[in-house]
């Protein structure tokens, strides 16, 4: 497994030999087949987290539903200095400490096996890439865990599902910065009515 995951930024698995060329970064990531680093929603939160995190990266990330670690490794990588990844899953968070240790960066990122009520301090920079259905029911805990001047990074969703999604995160005091999309080639229509991923990036007002 070899992935370009940004310009700069090297995916591998620790099987696949790569020598990285000037300035990149490679990290090395287990990722079993339910937690896919390659998938286009998160290519999106990483290209957002690369742009948010290089005019701030004293951040504290938090990355909801962390599966495999990659956007919390990213972070990490990218000079964030205190990174939680935290996951529902006991194999996401098991896969997600041992990649933290395959790239030298648990010092920096603390991974949590269950809910986000477990956790009590608040956050720079927050990342959740999951289903519409999850982050409509994240709205109120993931805005009680953004810290004064947040950012938060949101996928996991096709374009047709945004709109009751982006009237939730108004309400809450959130307003759009960037929002990107790509589109995911298939034989037939996805049931959400649409190929096209969307991500965001919010901020909090404050």
């Amino acid at each position: 497994m070899l992935y370009r995951l940004t310009p700069g930024l090297v995916l591998r698995s620790p099987w696949r030999p790569y020598f990285p060329r000037g300035g990149e970064r490679v990290l090395v990531v287990k990722a079993p087949q339910v937690f896919p680093p390659s998938h286009p929603t998160t290519r999106l939160c990483l290209e957002l987290l690369t742009e948010t995190l290089s005019g701030n990266s004293h951040a504290w990330v938090l990355d909801v539903g962390c599966g495999s670690g990659i956007l919390a490794l990213a972070a990490a990588a990218l000079g964030a200095p205190f990174c939680v990844g935290v996951d529902l899953n006991r194999q996401a968070a098991e896969v997600s400490r041992d990649n933290a240790w395959l790239n030298g960066l648990a010092d920096r990122l603390r991974v949590v096996q269950g809910s986000t009520e477990a956790i009590k301090v608040k956050f720079r920079l927050l990342v959740a890439n999951l289903p519409v259905k999850v982050q409509l029911e994240k709205v109120e805990e993931l805005t009680r865990l953004a810290g004064p001047g947040a950012s938060l990074i949101l996928s996991g969703f096709r374009d047709t599902q945004e709109e009751e999604l982006r009237c939730a995160y108004e309400a809450a005091g959130w307003r759009s910065r960037r929002r990107l999309t790509v589109d995911e080639w298939a034989i037939e229509l996805p049931p959400e009515g649409s190929f096209t991923w969307a991500a965001w990036l919010l901020v909090r007002e404050d």
